[in-house]
């Protein structure tokens, strides 16, 4: 039985990650310091497969003799988002760069690093052009900036393979209403309104069942080590504009208005070409529309002070 370590596991995408894992028959340990919502895993907790670490991923001691005795380790710890580095901006360095650099550190080459790096690496794309993982990488946020440079320590060694993930949608145990479909959906519900700024400006999505199976295609493919992947849905490289025109479809009440005063603090504006990862055997399944029916379902148990980063 392979033994997995998470750090961050019971976050926004661990928490769909570790009950398929379990499901899989692996040996789950997970460390995480329970920042945000603390009954995640509950479910998880009754596996015997299953061990919680109450703790810090940055703790040398604790972590060293946990990554010796792992096969496979994914660093899911992680200041998410640039407004939440930027109000803690050594956490930011200290959690979503040295803790990863750390795992690369105390690990083989015999094992296996899976990392979630972010499509937010290409900062500002050139229009109509696909971001492929030769693009230059230009990260426009600190955010954008840690998880580049913990990519490049961690593919220099060679023994892991790197997720550029697009920005995830969908429900989660731990969910998160600051991603921008899961935003967007939200207020369409409750508030029936939306006001555009740089309505087309684009990037790629991704549903959170997809990205957990990326980690676990990864899982069983070992031999993709030293490579970088972008993990995305390809028929998802929308505007903002046109995100709001799917989210129209199932809320057909809602009313999105595009202003052409002011400005989007988040500048990153690319599409996305996932062919690398198509070709390499996955290719993400659940549609928008999908995940936005899934949002719908579920936002009445939901609030959104409860559910955010920052």
């Amino acid at each position: 039985m392979s033994k997995i370590l998470i750090t961050g596991g019971a976050g926004y995408i661990g928490s769909v990650l570790i009950p398929k894992l379990l499901e899989d028959g692996y040996e789950v340990t997970c460390v995480d310091n329970l920042m945000y919502e603390p009954t995640s895993l509950m479910m998880a907790s009754i596996n015997k497969n299953f061990n919680l670490i109450i703790g810090d991923a940055r703790d040398e001691d604790l972590m060293k003799p946990l990554i010796e005795k792992a096969d496979v380790i994914i660093p899911l710890a992680c200041m998410t988002g640039a407004p939440l580095c930027n109000k803690d901006k050594t956490s930011a360095i200290t959690v979503n760069r040295d803790s990863v650099i750390m795992c690369s550190k105390y690990s083989s080459k015999d094992q296996l690093i899976i990392y979630p790096c972010t499509n937010s690496g290409y900062g500002v794309g050139e229009e109509g052009i696909f971001c492929t993982e030769e693009s230059p990488l230009r990260p426009i946020s600190l955010y954008g900036k840690v998880k580049v440079e913990a990519e490049k320590f961690l593919l220099d060694k060679g023994n892991a393979i790197t997720f550029r993930l697009a920005t995830v949608f969908g429900i989660s145990p731990r969910p998160r209403l600051d991603l921008l479909v899961n935003d967007f959906t939200y207020r369409a519900f409750f508030d029936k309104t939306v006001v555009l700024f740089e309505a087309d400006f684009k990037r790629n999505y991704l549903h959170i069942e997809d990205a957990a199976d990326g980690f676990r295609f990864a899982i069983k493919n070992p031999q993709l080590a030293g490579n970088c992947f972008n993990l995305g849905y390809s028929e998802a490289n929308l505007s903002k504009r046109e995100l709001c025109a799917e989210i129209k479809k199932i809320i057909p009440d809602f009313v999105y208005l595009v202003s052409e005063i002011g400005t989007d603090i988040d500048k990153r504006n690319y599409i996305v070409s996932n062919e690398k990862i198509e070709k390499a055997g996955f290719k993400a399944s659940r549609s928008l529309p999908q995940g936005i029916n899934e949002l719908v379902n579920a936002l009445p148990l939901l609030k959104r002070t409860q559910f955010a980063n920052i």
